[in-house]
C-alpha cells in the first residue's frame, strides 16, 4: 500500500467507526424507556420546524387556505359551536393565536405543531402494540406519509383529528388491556373530545365498537366497568354541545345533508375510486421508504409475509419473542381495516360525496399495522437509515422549496383561487372604512370563501356575516349588522350574487357599492388580477 493512500484508509475508518456509533446512539435511545420519549419529542419538534419553514417557502405566494382563516375567525370566540362543525378545531386556534400573531408562518406552524403532537401521540399508540424498536420505525413512517408533512400545511377540524383520533386509540387500547373505571373515563373523554373535532369521528368511534365485538377476548373487556363506563362519560361530557345543537335546530347536521348528498350514481363512484387511489398513493411513500430502509441492512432482510391466521397463531404462542403484542395488534388491525373499507362502501350505499381529506384521519394506523406484523423482522441499523432517509429528504425539499414555489407560480400564473391577492383586499378594505368613518371595521359580508381571508388579513379582523345560509357562524348576528355597519364583498362571477344583492337591498338599500380590484406581486412576480363588487355600509344608518 502506498504512503498516499493512508490517510484516506483511516479517514474511511473514521467514517465507519462515526457511523456506528451514531447509529448505536439512535438504537439504544430509541429502545430505552427513559431516552425514547425525549429522542421522539426531539424528531416531532425537528419535524415541525424543518416543515413549517419549507411551508413557508412553498406558500410564499398564496393567501392562507380558507379552512385556516375560518378557524382562525371561530377562534374569536369561543362557542359551543360554530354553525357546521363542533367547536375544538376554533378554540385551538384561538389559543393558538393569543399566543402568535395572525400572519402566514403562523399558521403553517400550527398545522406542524398539530401533526408533530400527533406523531408523539401516535408512538405511545405503538408501545401498547410493539416494542420500543418497532414504535420508533413507526413514528418515522408517520413523519414520512405525506398527510404529516406537505399535505398537512392546512390546519382544519381534518387535520387536528390527527390528534384526537390517535388519542382516541391509545385510550380504547388501554381500557381494553385495564379493564377499570379509571381507564373508562378516559376513553369516554378521549371519546368526546374527538366528536368535539369533527362529526366524521364517529367512523372511528364505530371501528373501535366492532372491534371490542370481533376480539376473541370481547368477553373480558364487555363484561368489565370500562367500555359502560366510557359510554356514559363520553355522553355527559357531550351534553353541553348537544343543547347547543338542539337550540341551533341541528343546523350542522343540514348542512352536511345539504352539502354531501349527491344523486349521480356514477359521480359517487368517481369520487370514492378517487378518494381511495388518492390515499393508496399517499401511504405508498412511507411503506416504500420503511421497505427500503430495511432492505440496506445487510445481509438483505425478506419481509415473509404468512397467511394472517398462522401469524396470529404463531406469535401468539411467542408473544414477547416477537416484540409484538398480538391482542392489541389485533385491535389496531380491525380497526384500520373498518375505518379503510367502511366509509367508501357508505358513501356507495347512501349516495354521500366523498371528499379526498377526509381520509386524512383514518389511515395513520397504517404504519402500526404493518410492523405489528410479527414475522416482520426489523434490525436496528433499520432505524438508523429510515431517519437518515426522514432528515435527508426534508433537508432537500428545505433546499429546493424556493424553486419548486417559482415552479408551480410560473405554470398557474392564471389561477386566482390559489394566487389571488385577498389578502391586499382585506388590507385596502380595511383603510377604505377607517378613512370614512375613522373607526374599527367590524363586520363583513358575504359568501364563507371571500369573506374568511378578510377576517384573517384585516388589522381589524371583522366578525364573519353569511347572509342566506342557514349554518351560519354564530360569530356576529343581524342586529350586529345593523348597528356597526358593514362591508360586503362578493366575487362578481359567483351565481348567488343577485340573492346577495337582494339582501343588501333589503337589509341597506342605500349602501355604496363600487368595485375594487387587487393584484399581489412576490419577489417581483405579479400574480393574477382580481376584481370584487364592493358593498359599503356605514355604523347605524340603516
Amino acid at each position: 500500500m502506498s504512503t498516499t493512500s493512508l490517510p484516506t484508509a483511516r479517514a474511511r475508518q473514521k467514517t465507519r467507526v462515526s457511523y456506528h456509533r451514531l447509529r448505536a446512539w439512535l438504537v439504544a435511545c430509541a429502545v430505552r424507556p427513559e431516552a425514547g420519549l425525549w429522542l421522539v419529542i426531539q424528531l416531532a419538534i425537528l419535524h415541525a420546524v424543518l416543515w413549517t419553514f419549507i411551508l413557508i417557502n412553498l406558500k410564499a405566494a398564496q393567501d392562507v387556505h380558507m379552512d385556516v382563516a375560518e378557524a382562525y375567525g371561530w377562534g374569536q370566540k369561543f362557542l359551543l359551536g360554530y354553525g357546521k362543525p363542533p367547536p375544538l378545531s376554533g378554540w385551538v386556534a384561538g389559543l393558538w393565536f393569543k399566543v402568535f400573531p395572525a400572519a402566514d408562518w403562523a399558521t403553517y406552524a400550527l398545522a406542524m405543531a398539530t401533526v408533530s403532537v400527533g406523531m408523539v401521540i401516535c408512538w405511545f399508540v405503538s408501545l401498547r402494540v410493539v416494542d420500543a424498536r418497532r414504535a420508533f420505525l413507526v413514528v418515522v413512517m408517520i413523519a414520512l406519509y405525506p398527510i404529516f408533512n406537505f399535505k398537512g400545511f392546512k390546519y382544519n377540524p381534518d387535520l387536528l383529528q390527527l390528534v384526537t383520533l390517535p388519542l382516541l386509540v391509545l385510550a380504547y387500547l388501554n381500557a381494553f388491556e385495564k379493564r377499570s373505571w379509571r381507564s373508562g373515563i378516559l376513553l369516554g373523554l378521549a371519546g368526546a373530545l374527538a366528536l368535539m373535532t369533527k362529526y366524521w369521528v364517529l367512523t372511528m368511534i364505530g371501528a373501535i365498537g366492532l372491534a371490542a365485538l370481533i376480539h376473541p377476548d370481547r368477553l373480558r373487556f364487555l363484561s368489565s366497568p370500562a367500555p359502560w363506563v366510557a359510554i356514559a362519560t363520553m355522553v355527559a361530557a357531550m351534553i353541553p354541545h348537544i343543547v347547543w345543537l338542539a337550540d341551533a335546530h341541528f343546523v350542522p347536521l343540514t348542512y352536511a345533508g345539504d352539502t354531501y348528498s349527491l344523486q349521480d350514481k356514477s359521480q359517487v363512484h368517481q369520487l370514492v375510486a378517487g378518494y381511495a387511489l388518492h390515499n393508496l398513493g399517499l401511504l405508498a411513500l412511507p411503506v416504500a421508504l420503511a421497505a427500503l430502509a430495511m432492505a440496506l441492512v445487510p445481509p438483505w432482510v425478506k419481509l415473509l409475509l404468512r397467511a394472517p391466521s398462522r401469524i396470529v397463531t404463531r406469535a401468539w404462542a411467542r408473544g414477547a419473542n416477537a416484540g409484538v403484542n398480538v391482542s392489541q395488534a389485533l385491535n389496531v388491525w380491525i380497526i384500520q381495516v373498518i375505518v379503510a373499507f367502511g366509509p367508501p362502501l357508505g358513501a356507495l350505499v347512501f349516495s354521500i360525496y366523498m371528499k379526498t381529506d377526509w381520509g386524512i384521519s383514518l389511515f395513520f394506523l397504517v404504519p402500526l399495522a404493518l410492523v405489528a406484523i410479527p414475522a416482520l423482522r426489523v434490525q436496528g441499523a433499520a432505524l438508523f437509515n429510515i431517519a437518515a432517509i426522514w432528515l435527508v429528504l426534508s433537508a432537500a425539499t428545505l433546499a429546493a422549496s424556493p424553486l419548486i414555489a417559482a415552479r408551480e407560480m410560473a405554470a398557474n400564473a392564471g389561477n386566482t383561487a390559489t394566487y389571488g391577492a385577498r389578502s391586499e383586499l382585506a388590507r385596502k378594505l380595511t383603510q377604505e372604512w377607517h378613512m370614512r368613518f375613522a373607526s374599527r371595521w367590524a363586520v363583513v359580508a358575504g359568501t364563507m370563501e371571500t369573506i374568511q381571508p378578510m377576517v384573517f388579513y384585516s388589522p381589524d379582523h371583522p366578525s364573519p356575516f353569511t347572509p342566506n345560509e342557514a349554518w351560519a357562524s354564530g360569530l356576529t348576528s343581524l342586529d350586529d349588522v345593523k348597528r356597526y355597519g358593514f362591508i360586503g364583498v362578493f366575487d362578481a362571477t359567483d351565481e348567488r350574487l343577485p340573492k346577495f344583492e337582494k339582501w343588501v337591498s333589503e337589509v341597506a338599500p342605500n349602501a355604496e357599492r363600487m368595485v375594487m380590484s387587487t393584484r399581489r406581486f412576490t419577489h417581483g412576480k405579479a400574480g393574477p388580477a382580481m376584481s370584487w363588487n364592493v358593498y359599503i355600509v356605514p355604523p347605524g344608518k340603516q
